[in-house]
């Protein structure tokens, strides 16, 4: 084949339109493509769901009274009103939620409480009361304050025993007041029942 100056051009313009035709086919990842397969990869965030639990509350009752009700609800699986009603009616009775408070209504200390029941539920025996000071003893708590004394009423033997009745559910006052004597001792009528009643109407679930 004879080479002529056109030839040759028209040679050289068919390869560069061939170049041309395969850039454009065989594309080059822009420098953006990775994030873009990134962020593709990459899962949506996801917001958590957090469901809270509903507790029985006492708007009108006292401090004690309510810090009281918390810890029975943390601390066990009582959600029962009627049970809950029943402790707190009793513990209305044996101490109006008085800590520090000695058989006769003197207000001493742990140590100083020399005959008779003691604190919230009126320890009385040799070996509950000296219970509730080995108890904060080992768990560093102080035997005439609120908190300890409900940490070892929540914690005591015998309270433990009877927990599984309080956390059923559907029963009555009267009910509840039969594990209740168990666990404390004393009648199931008269006015620990008439304040466990009176629970039963101030409480709200929230």
């Amino acid at each position: 084949m004879k080479f002529t100056h056109s030839n040759i051009l028209e040679t050289m313009i068919k390869a560069l339109f061939g170049i041309g035709v395969l850039a454009s086919v065989v594309a080059i990842p822009s420098p953006s493509e990775p994030e873009q397969i990134k962020a593709k990869l990459e899962p949506e965030p996801v917001e958590e769901i957090i469901i809270e639990k509903e507790t029985w509350k006492c708007p009108s009752c006292t401090p004690n009274e309510q810090i009281v009700l918390a810890a029975l609800q943390d601390r066990t699986n009582i959600s029962d009103r009627n049970a809950l009603a029943t402790i707190m009616g009793n513990i209305r009775q044996e101490s109006k939620f008085i800590a520090n408070i000695c058989e006769g209504g003197a207000r001493v200390s742990y140590l100083e409480c020399k005959r008779g029941g003691f604190g919230l539920i009126q320890w009385t025996s040799i070996g509950r009361y000296k219970g509730l000071g080995n108890f904060c003893a080992k768990y560093n708590c102080n035997p005439s304050s609120l908190d300890g004394q409900v940490r070892w009423m929540i914690n005591e033997p015998i309270f433990r025993r009877v927990l599984p009745q309080f956390e059923g559910s559907g029963q009555t006052v009267s009910y509840y007041m039969r594990p209740a004597y168990v666990w404390l001792g004393w009648g199931i009528k008269g006015n620990r029942e008439l304040y466990a009643y009176d629970y039963t109407k101030k409480m709200v679930l929230v």
